[in-house]
Formats: C-alpha cells, sequence, structure tokens
C-alpha cells in the first residue's frame, strides 16, 4: 500500500489491493422511508393540532377583541384666539360617558416647541375616539370588548383604562394624533378613579388604594394605601386609612386622609418613590383642625384646604407642614363633601388658581393660596378664553376679568335643560362643555 506522506490513504491504492487483502465493510440497511400511511396521518395531526392551538389562542386573545383605526399622521393647528366672542353655539355634540371632563390631547409644534390642542378626546362604552375640535370628525378609534372606567390624556396621548371585573386594570396609551396603541400596563385601580397628569406622573385615584405611573412609559412608581398583595410590610407610613380629594402640581400631589388614630383629617404631601414604588416619599402630613375637609390646591411651597365648622381656607408649608395662614370663607357646609372621584374640581392659570366648591367658585392667587375674588351661583370651575375666566352658571357662561373679579359679561348658552355641573375646557376658537354623559362643543 503506497503511502503520500499523509494519514490519508490513497483511493486508489485501497481499489487495487486484492479483494481477500481488503477489510470487511460493515452492510448497512437502507434508509427506510418516511412516507407511509402512519407518517402522512401522524403529520397531518400535528398540523390540525398547531392550528386549533393558534385559532384559540387568537380568539381568547385581547387583540381579537380589539379593534383600532388609526388616522392621518399631522393636523393643523387651530386658530389663535385673540378676542372673545360675542356669541357661542353648539357645533357638534358626542356621547363621552368615560369622561369626566373634556380630554384635549396636547401636542408639541416641531418649529417652536409649543404644546398646542390637537385632538378632542372622547370614550363610551368601550370605545375611545379621537375628533376635530373644529367639526367632531372622527379622525381615529380604539375600541374593547371591556369597558371603560375613564379616559384621560397626558404626554401627548389618550390614556383609556379599562376593567376585566371588579377593579380597573388595563391601562392603553394611545397617540394623540393618530390613535395607534403605545405603552399599555396592567394595574388595580378602584372602580370610579380618575386619571390625573401632572406633567410627569399618571395618578389613579381611589378611597384606599392609589397607584402612580411615571412618564409615557407607564413605569409604576408609588403603590399607596391598602396593597393588594404586600412584598414589604410597613413601608406605608399609614394603615386602615379612607381617602378624600386629590390636587396635584409638578411632581407631587396632596391628599385627604381620614386615619382611625387621628382626631381630624389630615392633609399629606407626597411624591412618588422611583426606586421603591411601596415606599411613599411623604413632604408634609400634618392634620388639618376639622373634618370633612377639601383639598383645594398646591404649589411647589404651599397647600391650601378648605375646612368647614367654621368654614376656613388654612394653608400649610408644602414640606414642613406649619400653617402659614387662615381665611374665613362664605361656603355652605353641604359643600364639604367629597368630590366626585376624588378630584378637586379645579384650574390654575399663571396668577390664579379656580376653586369649585359645588355653588360657587373661588378664585385664589397662585402665589400665596389665599382668595381674590369669589363667584356665586356657579356650575364649575370653569376655563379661560383669551385671557378672561369663563365660569359656568345656569344662564350660559359668565365672563370676569382674572385678576380683579370684575364682570365683563354673559355668553348665552341654551344646555337643553341640564342643569348640572358643568365642566369647561378649550381647544383653540371652541369651548367645550362635560355636560354629565355628553360633550358638547361651542363656537
Amino acid at each position: 500500500m503506497s503511502s503520500t506522506g499523509s494519514d490519508v490513504t490513497d483511493i486508489e491504492d485501497v481499489l487495487d489491493e486484492p479483494a481477500h487483502e481488503r477489510e470487511p465493510v460493515e452492510e448497512r440497511p437502507p434508509a427506510r422511508s418516511w412516507r407511509t400511511r402512519a407518517d402522512f396521518i401522524a403529520v397531518a395531526l400535528i398540523a390540525v393540532v398547531s392550528v386549533v392551538a393558534a385559532v384559540a389562542t387568537w380568539a381568547f386573545s385581547d387583540a381579537r377583541a380589539t379593534t383600532s383605526v388609526t388616522g392621518p399622521s399631522s393636523w393643523d393647528q387651530l386658530p389663535e384666539v385673540a378676542a372673545l366672542p360675542p356669541s357661542l353655539a353648539e357645533v357638534w355634540r358626542a356621547k363621552s360617558g368615560a369622561t369626566q371632563s373634556p380630554v384635549v390631547v396636547l401636542t408639541q409644534v416641531k418649529e417652536t416647541g409649543e404644546e398646542k390642542p390637537s385632538t378632542v378626546v372622547t370614550g363610551d362604552g368601550g370605545k375611545v375616539s379621537g375628533l376635530d375640535p373644529l367639526t367632531g370628525d372622527v379622525r381615529w378609534t380604539y375600541e374593547r370588548d371591556l369597558q371603560l372606567c375613564v379616559v384621560s390624556t397626558g404626554w401627548g396621548r389618550a390614556m383609556a383604562l379599562y376593567s376585566k371585573g371588579t377593579n380597573c386594570s388595563e391601562l392603553t396609551s394611545l397617540d394623540g394624533i393618530t390613535g395607534e396603541r403605545r405603552a399599555q400596563r396592567n394595574g388595580d385601580a378602584e372602580p370610579g378613579t380618575a386619571l390625573l397628569n401632572e406633567g410627569s406622573h399618571l395618578i389613579t385615584t381611589g378611597s384606599k388604594f392609589m397607584e402612580v405611573y411615571r412618564r409615557d412609559d407607564l413605569v409604576r412608581s408609588l403603590e399607596y394605601g391598602s396593597l393588594r398583595a404586600i412584598v414589604n410590610p410597613n413601608k406605608q407610613p399609614r394603615s386602615g386609612c379612607t381617602y378624600g380629594s386629590v390636587a396635584l402640581t409638578s411632581g407631587k400631589f396632596a391628599m385627604i386622609e381620614r386615619c382611625p388614630d387621628d382626631a381630624w383629617d389630615r392633609i399629606s404631601v407626597i411624591k412618588p418613590n422611583p426606586d421603591k414604588s411601596d415606599e411613599p416619599k411623604v413632604f408634609a402630613s400634618v392634620l388639618t383642625g376639622g373634618r370633612n375637609a377639601q383639598v383645594v390646591a398646591v404649589t411647589e411651597k404651599l397647600v391650601a384646604v378648605a375646612v368647614p365648622n367654621p368654614s376656613r381656607l388654612v394653608v400649610f408649608d408644602a414640606e414642613s407642614g406649619t400653617q402659614v395662614s387662615e381665611t374665613p370663607i362664605d361656603v355652605p357646609a353641604a359643600d364639604f363633601t367629597d368630590p366626585p372621584n376624588h378630584v378637586t374640581r379645579g384650574f390654575t392659570t399663571k396668577t390664579n388658581v379656580f376653586w369649585f366648591t359645588g355653588s360657587k367658585t373661588i378664585s385664589l392667587s397662585s402665589e400665596t393660596l389665599t382668595p381674590l375674588w369669589t363667584a356665586d351661583g356657579t356650575l364649575g370651575a370653569g376655563t379661560t378664553l383669551a385671557g378672561r375666566a369663563l365660569i359656568p352658571v345656569k344662564e350660559g357662561l359668565r365672563v370676569y376679568e382674572q385678576g380683579t373679579g370684575a364682570v365683563v359679561g354673559t355668553i348665552r348658552v341654551n344646555r337643553a335643560g341640564h342643569t348640572g355641573p358643568v365642566q369647561l375646557a378649550t381647544a383653540g376658537p371652541v369651548v367645550l362643555e362635560q355636560r354629565g354623559e355628553t360633550l358638547v362643543a361651542l363656537r
């Protein structure tokens, strides 16, 4: 046998060897063909099972029960309002039982960086809709086979909270312009919750439990109250408390707490803790000196609380809890009940804070939170248009100078028999009124 100088034997040399000198070769049975009747049946069964599993997964998934119709990716800026209109008339209306006040999405303008109103959002049943503020035309819709708890807004998006049963647990964010689905999160908010946004957090309200989500990724940054599943005990500052009204400002919120060991209602100023969601950071927490108190407003430095018997507005330092001032207010005892959804009924401008007591609207200084003037016989806190305060009354919208409370006039509005509370907002030249489960646009 010849060699090439390597470890490999030449094939020619092997073939030249006599047959009796060759190594015996082990005979292997021929490869079995898999194409038998049994193989075909097995493959068919596997395919059928796979299809059935896929169909079953789809049939019971959230995707099957969701319908999303997106809209255009751009919008025309709404015209600016330089002066108050002489009159306002209804231009469109929509059913919106899931909004507690008019929901207007603010979108950043690329050229200037300013946030401008772009879309009005409604919610009813299981459907969320984005509407053109001027016409009421539907731009996009998002619908699930679940009941909406509440629809709100934050960070240029619509926020839709759905219920799968007992609590409000399914939070979905939708692009305010197109309606495309963005971040989603499972929570545990109470029925009757609100969704409040102060610029960096989204807060759910409740009588025993509150949650806070951070920015548009909706990461939970705070659980406050009676936690459903306690991982680390003794992290909450107090136990067994119930909660009243809530007000918020950038980076913090204030709430009324009623705890079993306290003689009076408590006002607490709280900041979310992104590192430990079940361990809130408490700036201040002091007794108010009365029961059935309401938080009126909170700023970077101060928090104002209305206390009955006698009716007065007490202002505390938001960090130390030290009382700063106390002013008598003409508010009837009947107004000292917790507001719907635990949300203080008010709005803030650069110079004023407006608080709706239930029967009147009180204007406060945004610097000191002390009362400036009072509008009697109102139906809500109001809004602003062309620099003036618009406050809903039985006859329509009463116009006030913000600084002095001087009445400029009244714009008549026919509400077709609606006499209940009216929540206001504006989108460009359009004034929006939430009347119960109906949203009405005026221009």
